[in-house]
Formats: C-alpha cells, sequence, structure tokens
C-alpha cells in the first residue's frame, strides 16, 4: 500500500471520528466541551438493573457515536445496585457514575441524596412527571402486564383485570394451587415498590391480594424466572410483569402469552442520575443525554424492544403507540417524592408484614 493511500486513509478515518464525536444538533453551543473531556476520561460507568442483553444495542450505538468512550456496565438486581452503591457512596471508593435503575423508589432515593444536579438537553421532549429538578430522569414507558401460559390456559379464561384475576384463582383453588407467581416484595425493590403502586390503583388490592393467595401464591425476585416458569407451564399466570421481558421472551416462545390489565396498568419508567462523585462525569452526561435523545430511544424502542418514554420515534413501541392501545387505563408512575412513603423504616416494615399477612409468606 502506498505511502500517499495510507495517509489518505488516516485522514478519512480522522474526519469520520470527529464527525461521529460532534455535538448533537441544536444542543447548547458550548456542548463540544463536554465531549471533549469526555474523550479524556475514556470510559463511563454504569449500574443498572436493564439486562446487558437488552442494553447492548444502546451500548454499541453510544460507543459508535464516541469513540474512545468505552461503557463499563454492571447489570444488577434492584436491590444489590441500591446496597453496593450506598456503601460505595459511603466510603468514597470506586463506583458508577451513571445509576439507572427500574426500582423507582430506590432510583429517587438514591438521587436525592447522591445525584448531580444536570440538565440534559432532551429534558423538554420528556413528560413533565418523568423528570426530578433536572437531577432524576425517567427513561423508558414500560406497562406491567399480565403473563400467561398459552397452551395451559384457554384464551376466554385470560384475566382482563386485577379483579378477574383474584376472582379466577378463588373460584378454581385446585387448578391454580401454587400456579400464580408475582415477585417476592421482600426480596425485589421492584417488586415492593409495584405492590404500593398497586394499592394507590386498587381499593380493594388486599383483598384481591388474599384472594389470588388462597390456592398458594409463588413469589420471585427476578422477572426471568417468572418468565421460565409460566412458559414451562409450572405456573400458569404472573402479574406485575415489565413488558418488555414479557415481549422479547413471547417473541421467541409460543407458549407464552401476554395480558394487559383493563382496570389499570401501572407504567414503570427506569430511573437514571448521574452521580455527585462521578469519576468520568462528562461522559456520565453524555451517556444519559444519549439515552434520551431521539436516537438512544430509537434503539431501545427498535432494538432493545423496551417502550420509549419519548413520541417522536419510529414505529409504535412508544408514550403514542402504547395510549393508542391502551388509552386511560395506562398509570405513569411518576417520578418524584410521592414514590418516598414506604422506604421509611417503620412504614416499610409493617407493609411487609400486612402483606405476609395476606398471602401467607
Amino acid at each position: 500500500m502506498s505511502k500517499k493511500l495510507n495517509l489518505l486513509m488516516v485522514s478519512m478515518l480522522a474526519l469520520n471520528i470527529g464527525a461521529a464525536a460532534a455535538a448533537p444538533e441544536n444542543y447548547p453551543a458550548d456542548y463540544q466541551k463536554i465531549i471533549d473531556a469526555a474523550k479524556k476520561e475514556g470510559k463511563v460507568v454504569i449500574y443498572s438493573t436493564t439486562d446487558t442483553a437488552a442494553a447492548a444495542p444502546i451500548i454499541k450505538g453510544f460507543e459508535t457515536l464516541y469513540p474512545g468512550i468505552s461503557v463499563e456496565y454492571n447489570d444488577m438486581n434492584s436491590t444489590e445496585l441500591y446496597n453496593r452503591y450506598i456503601s460505595e457512596q459511603a466510603s468514597s471508593s470506586g463506583s458508577g457514575d451513571v445509576v439507572w435503575s427500574s426500582a423507582m423508589d430506590t432510583g429517587v432515593k438514591l438521587a436525592i441524596d447522591y445525584a448531580l444536579p444536570y440538565k440534559s438537553p432532551e429534558a423538554g421532549k420528556l413528560p413533565s412527571w418523568a423528570v426530578w429538578k433536572d437531577t432524576a430522569y425517567g427513561t423508558t414507558y414500560e406497562p406491567l402486564v399480565f403473563i400467561y401460559n398459552k397452551r395451559l390456559l384457554k384464551e376466554d379464561e385470560v384475566p382482563k383485570s386485577h379483579s378477574d384475576l383474584a376472582a379466577l384463582v378463588k373460584s378454581h383453588p385446585d387448578r391454580f394451587k401454587n400456579k400464580v407467581t408475582t415477585y417476592d416484595i421482600e426480596k425485589s425493590a421492584l417488586g415492593f415498590m409495584l405492590s404500593v403502586e398497586d394499592t394507590k390503583n386498587d381499593a380493594k388490592y388486599f383483598e384481591h391480594l388474599k384472594d389470588i393467595s388462597s390456592a398458594g401464591m409463588v413469589v420471585q425476585s427476578s422477572t426471568g424466572t417468572m418468565l421460565e416458569r409460566v412458559s414451562s407451564g409450572e405456573n400458569l399466570i404472573g402479574y406485575n410483569i415489565l413488558e418488555p421481558y414479557a415481549k422479547t421472551r413471547a417473541a421467541k416462545d409460543s407458549s407464552l402469552g401476554i395480558a394487559y390489565p383493563k382496570d389499570y396498568t401501572l407504567v414503570l419508567s427506569r430511573v437514571s442520575f448521574i452521580s455527585k462523585q462521578a469519576e468520568h462525569a462528562n461522559a456520565a452526561k453524555l451517556w444519559l443525554d444519549y439515552v434520551l435523545s431521539q436516537k438512544g430511544q430509537d434503539i431501545l424502542a427498535n432494538q432493545a424492544n423496551i417502550t420509549s418514554i419519548r413520541d417522536d420515534i419510529t414505529g409504535d413501541n412508544d408514550v403514542a403507540g402504547t395510549t393508542k392501545l391502551l388509552g386511560d387505563s395506562l398509570k405513569p408512575i411518576p417520578v418524584n417524592e410521592s414514590l418516598l412513603e414506604y422506604l421509611e423504616q417503620n412504614k416499610r416494615l409493617e407493609y411487609l408484614k400486612k402483606w405476609r399477612a395476606t398471602t401467607g409468606k
């Protein structure tokens, strides 16, 4: 290869890298300074509850847009993330630059105590309930669904509401003995939060919970386990299941069905913030902005199968498409201090005690 051709290829590569790392259109004029500083930092450390497989497309997109900035991605369950992050912050040891948690209550709690305030250029494209004091951001729009085994449950038996589910189990206790599954709210921070949110939308929540538990309810700490057990037929129905994981599994598993409760459908939004002690604060800003951007949200919706919190992405897997499908039954959980009520220790223990007494767990 000639020296002239070598030089040409190097020049073209430099131009491509420069173009890839340029500030997005309509961002603040000084945003390039953040990009340049982030490139010097060289990486961003993410603490997340989003499965690595689901996050892989957006990690790839980010590293392509910002070559030279690598993503160190740590996938944990919600309780592990919370405990690890608090411990590291207390000891001022190395920790995540960005937290991205599906447990919205503990995510907001961590943001209040440890987040770096940062107004994302993308904030104006989000629903107002998804932005807390330019510090914590809702990043997704995920309905909580019922799942069921299509081989063992007829279509006309599939519950259409939480009260339908309770009535179905109560009227067929032998058939549904140890066949309904949901989160163990003591082991899953996400499960605890969803249970509390159920009480806000269902005046008869504990009555329905008692009926669902009457045949013996099976509890798990992970969504993956519930999907697997319903698919195999070990369990027949699961509830409060994150739609993205259910849709991804159902796309390749003909045994798994999905139903949306019509009385109310909780909508979760994964909470993200930048750590006040972030070692790679500029790279963290780039990551947060990318996840919230039209490009990042399009990847989440159409490659990771996680519903976008925006309404301007390609296809219907966003707020607009979900609203068209489910309308007024949607109940988004807001990113704010209302999530903190049951994180107070005595109140949390009292709630757990009532839940255990109702379920027999």
